[in-house]
């Protein structure tokens, strides 16, 4: 089974592509995704990697951890599971204690 692993302090000039090609060293990797920012279409410095195996996703953690990419010393840890959020929200209702 793949394992997705979290890819921070990317440089702005990192893309999906130089991401796999930089993972694709240490074994199968699956997917890379860099994170784009939806209003201003510019990463959002980190990303993910999705090794075909946990055993490569070990080594990915263990030899690319603090290694540059794209003149960033990069972090690299197996990715935490999707935290569910509340959906739409805001407004003036949100938060606070009282106002009066």
């Amino acid at each position: 089974m793949a394992t997705k692993l979290f890819i921070g302090s990317l440089a702005w000039a990192t893309n999906d592509d130089s991401l796999k090609d930089f993972f694709a060293g240490v074994g199968t990797v699956v997917s890379a995704s860099v994170i784009m920012d939806r209003e201003t279409n510019r990463s959002k410095g980190f990303g993910f990697v999705e090794m075909s195996s946990d055993e490569e996703a070990k080594k990915a953690v263990e030899e690319l951890n603090g290694k540059d990419l794209d003149g960033r010393a990069i972090v690299v840890s197996e990715a935490r599971p999707r935290e569910e959020r509340p959906r739409g929200g805001g407004g003036y209702n949100g938060g606070g204690g009282d106002r009066y």
